[in-house]
Formats: structure tokens, C-alpha cells, sequence
């Protein structure tokens, strides 16, 4: 039976209802009419205002005004910010990665800003070949896996000629960024990085990456800088049936990995963040408010070049 997308009840029926409340209405003595329609636009704007009041809480000041609101809605933003819009990336776009392409899961695995930040930034993010992206997941699972990204590598970017690194810096939710030094059969070292709110993770050039919720009763929420001319390159992880080593989610909510057999043998090394002052970054200060202090901090993302030494075997 067809529904009403309003209401969710049969059209047949409404159809004839409808028109006899609608005959009714003017039929009403004035007073009364005025009052039912008056209280009918008071509950309507009441409940506008409600909807827009939910959201989620942060655990990490991104250092701008930005609001995650859900998965299926995307972000709120300040209004001395800008943004290019809200991507929802759906589970059918990710099920050729998964261990089982055809798990259940939420329709909108997660919602992408890529490009967004203040206004006043924007000439030196493009100067510097800087753009600034956020992500949210949904809570729960992709059948036994935790809600994930389907691992990438960065492309050649035309205006450096290498695979550019990416800066993660969590703001809500327990995240795993798992990465392995090649898309190949041989993966090389492979790492999962946990991290919670604060913490910043830097995945190298030429790296295979994912980002994965390792709570799935919770959100998982992120801001990233990343090179302006990026792109993503999927085809060594499709070709696999996804990355190395596939996250697992035990009935105790934890998560456990287990090897994709379609990769040569590889260790899994887990471990929590290393300190980035190599690079230059601070702790415990985002990394948005960092670029705003010295622009020219976040060049080795759009620049890798001049990092070289650090990414020669390079930990996370």
C-alpha cells in the first residue's frame, strides 16, 4: 500500500479525509478558527525550534564555530564560517570494502564536509594549498564490523607530485585510524592508532588508510586538514576485498581484527598516538586554531617534500 511521506498512513484514506477537515475548517465561528489555527503554528514553529536544538555534544573544542548535527542531517556552521556543502556517503557506496558486502547497516553511513572553515581563512587555506575537512558517523555497525571508511590512498596531486598526508584530530566518540604502507599483496607494517577526543593522528604520504568508530553506541566526529588538490584512490583496496586486517566487533562491544586472506601474511601493531612535534604540532590545542597561529604550520600536508626525513619509516 502507498504511504503518505508525512504521516506514513494509506493515501486512499487520508485523500478522503483531508478534503472534509479542510471543508470544515471555514465553517468554524471566527473566534475558534482563529485560535485552533493560531495554536496549530505556535506547536508547528515550536517544533521547528525543538529539531533544530538537537545535536551532539563535542568533547574537543574544534576551535570554530561548527556544530555536528547528525548523520542525516550533516553540520550547523557559524555564520563567520563558509562551507562547499554536506556529502552523505550511503552503506551501498561502501559495501565492495566491507568483510560482508551484504551486511545490514544505517542507510547513511557518514556525513563529509570537505572545504569548510572561517571566512577570513580562506585566502591563506588556498594560498597554502590547505583545505579543511569534518566527518561524522553514525552509531553502530556494518553487520560484524564497526561503522568505517572504506580505506583509500591519497592520489598524486598534481601541484606537489606526491600522495599527500592527512592531519586527524578527533572531537567526539573513540576512533581507530588504521593504516598499511601499501595497497599491494604485501601491505608493509600495518598500524591501528587509537584515539579519543584531542588526540591528532597523521597518516604519512602513499599510505592506505581508514578511520573506524571503535564505539558503536556513539558517534565518532573529526575534523582533518588535508591537501587542497585531493582525491582518493580506491582500487588496490577493492581489488582485495578491503584492507589487511579486517576490525571486528565482539558481543562485548569491543573490537577485535582478523587478517583479510586475500593480502600475504602482515603483523598488526596497536597502539595510541605519538607526539607530533617533529612536525610542529602542539598538544591539547586543535589543530584548526593552530593554522590560524602560523599558517605555514600544515605546508608538510600540502608539501611533503619538506618533510622527507620524517616519513622514512615513519610510526605513527
Amino acid at each position: 500500500m502507498e504511504t503518505d511521506e508525512v504521516c506514513d498512513r494509506p493515501l486512499e484514506t487520508f485523500g478522503v479525509v483531508a478534503p472534509m477537515f479542510l471543508d470544515f475548517f471555514p465553517r468554524l465561528k471566527k473566534p475558534f478558527y482563529y485560535l485552533t489555527f493560531h495554536a496549530a503554528t505556535i506547536l508547528f514553529n515550536l517544533n521547528g525550534i525543538l529539531r533544530r536544538g538537537k545535536h551532539m555534544q563535542l568533547d574537543f573544542d574544534p576551535g570554530f564555530d561548527i556544530t555536528p548535527l547528525s548523520v542525516d542531517e550533516g553540520f550547523r556552521l557559524g555564520a563567520d564560517c563558509f562551507d562547499k556543502g554536506t556529502e552523505f556517503r550511503k552503506l551501498d557506496s561502501v559495501r565492495k570494502s566491507l568483510r560482508d558486502p551484504n551486511c545490514d547497516g544505517p542507510e547513511n553511513v557518514y556525513a563529509i564536509m570537505m572545504d569548510v572553515g572561517r571566512k577570513k581563512d580562506l585566502p591563506a587555506m588556498q594560498q597554502r594549498m590547505l583545505l579543511y575537512g569534518v566527518v561524522t558517523y553514525a552509531a553502530g555497525q556494518l553487520g560484524d564490523e564497526p561503522i568505517r571508511s572504506q580505506g583509500h590512498i591519497h592520489k598524486v596531486s598534481a601541484h606537489c607530485g606526491w600522495s599527500t598526508p592527512e592531519v586527524y584530530e578527533i572531537w567526539t566518540g573513540k576512533a581507530v585510524i588504521y593504516m598499511q604502507e601499501s595497497g599491494q599483496d604485501a601491505p608493509g607494517r600495518c598500524f591501528a592508532v587509537e584515539a579519543g577526543a584531542g588526540d591528532v593522528v597523521i597518516v604519512p604520504p602513499g599510505w592506505v588508510h581508514a578511520t573506524i568508530s571503535a564505539d558503536p553506541k556513539q558517534p565518532l566526529t573529526f575534523g582533518a586538514w588535508c591537501d587542497r588538490d585531493y582525491g582518493f584512490e580506491y582500487a588496490d583496496v577493492r581489488r582485495h576485498g578491503g584492507i589487511a586486517w579486517f576490525p571486528l566487533l565482539t558481543a562485548e562491544d569491543k573490537l577485535r581484527w582478523t587478517p583479510n586472506p586475500a593480502y600475504h601474511t602482515s603483523q598488526l601493531t596497536i597502539k595510541p598516538p605519538r607526539d607530533y612535534s617533529d612536525l610542529g604540532l602542539e598538544k591539547n590545542k586543535s589543530i584548526y586554531r593552530q593554522f590560524e597561529e602560523d599558517p605555514d604550520r600544515f605546508l608538510f600536508v600540502s608539501d611533503p617534500a619538506r618533510a622527507a626525513n620524517i616519513w622514512k619509516n615513519y610510526t605513527p
